[in-house]
């Protein structure tokens, strides 16, 4: 009887275990993650604003000027 005690106490203590690995992180802290669009992803995603109503035309021209005039000076093909 002792044993089967043992063994239900070890079974619910691992499972506990097993079901907070997850949820305990100690020091690691929130995991950002930082993508580099394309200039053409970053092109059509202002557009999807301007077309949605969440930028407007003059907002949307000013971006994308800017976007142009960051990378005229980073292509690696010239």
């Amino acid at each position: 009887m002792l044993m089967k005690k043992l063994f239900v106490s070890a079974v619910v203590a691992l499972t506990f275990a097993v079901l907070l690995n997850g949820c305990i992180a100690i020091g690691t802290g929130p995991k950002s993650q930082q993508t580099n669009a394309t200039l053409g992803q970053q092109l059509i995603d202002l557009q999807t604003a301007k077309t949605t109503g969440a930028i407007t035309d003059a907002e949307y021209q000013a971006q994308k000027a800017k976007l142009l005039a960051n990378t005229s000076g980073n292509n690696p093909a010239k």
